[in-house]
Protein backbone atom coordinates (compact mmCIF):
# COMPACT_ATOMS: atom_id res chain seq x y z
CA UNK A 1 0.00 0.00 0.00
CA UNK A 2 1.27 3.44 -0.89
CA UNK A 3 1.91 5.77 2.05
CA UNK A 4 0.76 9.35 1.69
CA UNK A 5 1.78 12.39 3.70
CA UNK A 6 -0.99 14.24 5.50
CA UNK A 7 -0.80 17.71 3.98
CA UNK A 8 -2.11 19.47 7.08
CA UNK A 9 0.76 18.04 9.13
CA UNK A 10 3.32 18.79 6.40
CA UNK A 11 2.30 22.46 6.39
CA UNK A 12 2.67 22.81 10.16
CA UNK A 13 5.70 20.65 10.95
CA UNK A 14 9.08 20.00 9.39
CA UNK A 15 11.56 17.26 10.20
CA UNK A 16 15.10 18.08 11.31
CA UNK A 17 18.21 16.07 10.49
CA UNK A 18 18.09 14.38 13.92
CA UNK A 19 14.50 13.24 13.43
CA UNK A 20 12.85 15.88 15.62
CA UNK A 21 9.86 17.89 14.43
CA UNK A 22 9.94 21.69 14.31
CA UNK A 23 6.84 23.87 14.50
CA UNK A 24 5.99 27.54 14.86
CA UNK A 25 5.02 28.78 18.30
CA UNK A 26 1.49 29.86 19.04
CA UNK A 27 0.47 33.35 20.19
CA UNK A 28 2.13 35.59 17.61
CA UNK A 29 -0.96 36.77 15.71
CA UNK A 30 -2.92 39.17 17.93
CA UNK A 31 -2.93 41.02 21.26
CA UNK A 32 0.74 41.78 20.79
CA UNK A 33 0.64 45.08 22.73
CA UNK A 34 0.25 43.15 26.00
CA UNK A 35 3.29 40.98 25.39
CA UNK A 36 6.83 42.08 26.21
CA UNK A 37 9.48 42.53 23.53
CA UNK A 38 11.40 39.56 24.85
CA UNK A 39 8.33 37.32 24.70
CA UNK A 40 7.48 38.39 21.14
CA UNK A 41 11.09 37.91 20.06
CA UNK A 42 11.14 34.38 21.48
CA UNK A 43 7.88 33.55 19.70
CA UNK A 44 9.69 34.03 16.37
CA UNK A 45 11.98 31.07 17.00
CA UNK A 46 10.76 27.58 16.08
CA UNK A 47 10.11 25.00 18.76
CA UNK A 48 10.76 21.25 18.75
CA UNK A 49 8.24 18.57 19.70
CA UNK A 50 9.36 16.88 22.92
CA UNK A 51 6.51 14.51 23.75
CA UNK A 52 7.17 10.94 22.62
CA UNK A 53 3.53 10.12 21.88
CA UNK A 54 3.08 13.20 19.68
CA UNK A 55 6.33 12.39 17.88
CA UNK A 56 5.08 8.87 17.22
CA UNK A 57 1.81 10.21 15.79
CA UNK A 58 3.65 12.67 13.55
CA UNK A 59 5.81 9.89 12.15
CA UNK A 60 2.62 8.15 11.05
CA UNK A 61 1.22 11.33 9.50
CA UNK A 62 4.47 12.22 7.74
CA UNK A 63 6.24 8.99 6.79
CA UNK A 64 8.62 10.72 4.38
CA UNK A 65 9.33 13.83 6.42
Amino acid sequence: MKLKTRRAAAKRFSKTANGHFKHARAGKSHLLFDKTRKRKRNLKRPNCIKSGQVKHNLKELMPWG
